[in-house]
């Protein structure tokens, strides 16, 4: 796949003015980029020039070291140039992938800082807002990243406004949360460039019929999530999301939901087929998996941010759900992988530890 920005001519066109000046932009693939959020950024400026008629926006693909860009999927990108000098005007988009803390090397970070004192617009794609926030980019900005990737961020980069937005743009920082969510940022910077009958027209083509803005969110909701329409049952969930380093117990969770604690036993288990006990232990888990995969946090303080007060506990619970202990996820032994697994959950109860 190389690089072009043809302006052949459409079966119909938008009519518009013509332009001040052609925007370039600099795609950086990173290692084991997402192809999806690269080719939802890119078409939209393709199908932009075949609207308009004009070459209204041109791009060029970079890669680290100027070789062939490989993404998570497995393909082979075709890249132009290495990390090389651009223009101040030019903007840079950088996307992310799989393992982008590996990806985000020293040279990377040091070319965006450069980028970035020349006052270049910079952007990034699916988890590419943690590269931007590692070579300090984000500092007190607004960002949004791929909600898988959001536990690990918060962790390391406290100083960024982070948003559960399907984009963000805040001055010269865009960052989009990834897959589709690449179409609605630049679909938005087309708008504002040449107008929204263009950004529209350019939708169709896509046939995209919703265009998002920076207000809309990224995940489903949650009766969406559980397919489950039940009001009481999904502020229960929402406020388990929100409370995992500082569980709640059930008896104040029903108590705030106008429940006794065994009608919220009732509603678990008719609608999830398990107690409340057992889906909060498990969205725990699930938060400390993502910590351990993403983050450099040891696990200690992985189990105390997903509310274990005891490593050894933590350490239990997790093989009971995974088969593996925190440290083997790590790659890493610690004292629990000498202490031995408990059984699997009794029916459907994992190992309390909700105080």
């Amino acid at each position: 796949m190389r690089s072009t920005a043809s302006a052949s001519a459409p079966a119909s066109r938008v009519a518009q003015p013509a332009p001040t000046r052609q925007r370039h932009f600099v795609f950086l693939l990173l290692n084991k980029f997402t192809f999806l959020s690269f080719a939802a950024a890119i078409e939209p400026l393709r199908i932009a020039n075949r609207m308009s008629g004009q070459t209204l926006y041109r791009w060029t693909l970079v890669s680290e070291n100027g070789q062939d860009a490989t993404c998570s999927n497995g393909t082979t990108v075709k890249v132009d140039a290495g990390l090389a000098e651009f223009g101040r005007d030019d903007v840079v988009i950088v996307c992310g992938g799989i393992d982008v803390r590996a990806a985000s090397t020293p040279a990377v970070l040091n070319w965006l800082r450069k980028v970035s004192r020349r006052g270049s617009v910079i952007g990034g794609l699916c988890t590419a807002a943690h590269t931007m926030a590692a070579a300090g980019l984000l500092e007190n900005r607004r960002a949004t990243i791929h909600w898988e990737n959001r536990d690990g961020f918060l962790e390391e980069f406290s100083d960024t406004d982070l948003t559960k937005s399907v984009f963000v743009i805040d001055g010269n920082r865009l960052t989009a949360a990834g897959g589709t969510a690449s179409i609605d940022l630049v679909l938005t910077i087309i708008a504002d460039d040449h107008g929204k009958d263009l950004a529209n027209a350019v939708a169709d083509q896509l046939i995209y019929t919703a265009i998002r803005t920076d207000r809309d969110i990224q995940r489903l909701s949650i009766p969406t999530r559980i397919g489950v329409r039940h009001p009481r049952l999904s502020r229960v969930i929402e406020r388990m999301e929100q409370s995992i380093e500082e569980p709640v117990s059930p008896a104040d969770l029903a108590e705030e939901v106008g429940m006794s604690t065994r009608q919220l036993e009732r509603l678990f288990r008719r609608y999830l087929n398990r107690s409340p006990k057992r889906y909060y232990m498990e969205l725990r888990l699930a938060r400390a998996r993502n910590l351990l995969m993403q983050t450099d946090l040891s696990v200690i303080n992985v189990a105390l941010a997903c509310g274990f007060a005891s490593p050894s506990h933590f350490s239990k619970c997790y093989r009971a759900q995974y088969g593996t202990t925190p440290y083997r996820e790590r790659g890493t032994h610690g004292l629990e992988d000498e202490q031995g697994a408990e059984p699997s959950f009794d029916e459907g109860e994992p190992p309390d530890d909700l105080g």
